[in-house]
């Protein structure tokens, strides 16, 4: 899975000039928290948060007048107040990659390259709905979570084990396990009986560490 495959897209992108007042405006009507800052051009030049416009404030603010502190913020533009050097990413990096990107810059979104033009951009937002998807926690099933030695054959002898009560698994991730000897395993299943597979896997396992059924809402 790709960048471009979960990107929002087409993005909404400001220029240098606009003002913070108008700009916040933009992003409480498109329900967004970021954008893209470009140039006459197209180029990406910077990118804004509405963080960064709530944080702007003339700097002699607190000797004026509210009538002549909303006047200088009114006079304050996006080039004032944006990052300049910006991180992105371009559309076909994994999506892993892009959320290691971001945790480790401690950012929430990323504008997202086709050459020097701007194509999209993938935010936190973005990247909670793929992890919903992974876990497939909008799906009803059973969830599973099991540890189970870090050694090969392990997750082919789990799969056969839920196949043969009728299971049918629609995700599964792993996650470290308590030492490195081990690892978790979380599934979801539909379409089997929860006694019956936890019957069936517990033998397989070090431990079943969660079993239960989910039906979301």
């Amino acid at each position: 899975m790709f960048v471009k495959d979960r990107m929002s897209h087409p993005v909404i992108t400001v220029t240098p000039d606009v003002s913070i007042v108008d700009a916040l405006d933009i992003m409480r009507r498109e329900r967004i928290r970021r954008m893209p800052v470009v140039d006459k051009r197209g180029r990406l030049v910077g990118i804004v948060t509405e963080k960064d416009i709530l944080n702007a404030s003339p700097s002699s603010a607190t000797s004026l007048s509210v009538w002549e502190i909303n006047y200088l913020i009114s006079k304050i533009t996006v080039g004032e107040v944006m990052t300049k050097d910006v991180i992105t990413v371009d559309e076909d990096t994994c999506l892993e990659e892009a959320a290691r990107i971001m945790a480790d810059n401690k950012i929430g979104g990323l504008p997202v390259m086709r050459g020097d033009k701007v194509v999209g951009i993938i935010t936190e937002s973005d990247l909670f709905k793929v992890f919903l998807e992974l876990m497939g926690a909008r799906v009803p099933g059973v969830r599973l979570t099991v540890l189970v030695p870090d050694v090969p054959g392990e997750l082919a002898k789990l799969a056969q084990a839920v196949a043969g009560v009728g299971g049918n698994i629609i995700s599964l991730s792993t996650f470290e396990g308590d030492d490195p000897s081990n690892r978790y395993i979380v599934m979801k299943i539909r379409d089997a009986d929860a006694d019956a597979l936890r019957e069936a896997v517990k033998p397989l396992v070090e431990k079943v560490v969660d079993l239960r059924v989910m039906r979301p809402a």
